[in-house]
């Protein structure tokens, strides 16, 4: 029994060792203290400044009322939501794509034309190994 509990070790370890589940483990923290950010800009400032817009009426105060008073939907808490969700999603869009742009594009070597000659071939050779070893 210890050996498989050694095993089941070994393979947990060597599985959150991994780069791929370090990464996500940091974006997720990353994006946990973003929410907090984004939750505040959308709470604290637009919120405030949408009700300045909707007459003072606050987003806690909307609300729908059914059955006679008996239960209280409110919808302006989802609202609330919904708009800090598209703040963050775009802040992510933006994020990636400001990541894209200065990541270096690989440069795709054109295709060799066909030597003429095995001498040709060798120079294109000796060339290319001499703009190798000035890296």
């Amino acid at each position: 029994m210890t050996k498989k509990a050694g095993g089941l070790i070994a393979e947990f370890k060597t599985f959150i060792s991994r780069g791929n589940v370090v990464d996500m483990a940091v974006g997720v923290i990353i994006g946990g203290a973003f929410k907090a950010i984004a939750d505040s800009l959308v709470g604290d400032i637009l919120m405030p400044l949408i009700s300045l817009l909707t007459k003072k009426v606050s987003f806690e105060d909307m609300v729908w009322v059914v059955g006679g008073g008996q239960t209280v939907i409110p919808y302006g808490n989802f609202l609330a939501a919904i708009l800090n969700f598209l703040i963050t999603a775009l802040a992510i869009f933006l994020l990636v794509k400001a990541i894209n742009r200065f990541r270096k594009k690989e440069e795709v070597a054109p295709p060799k034309p066909p030597a003429a000659s095995p001498e040709a071939a060798l120079l294109t050779e000796i060339r290319d190994l001499l703009k190798e070893q000035k890296k």
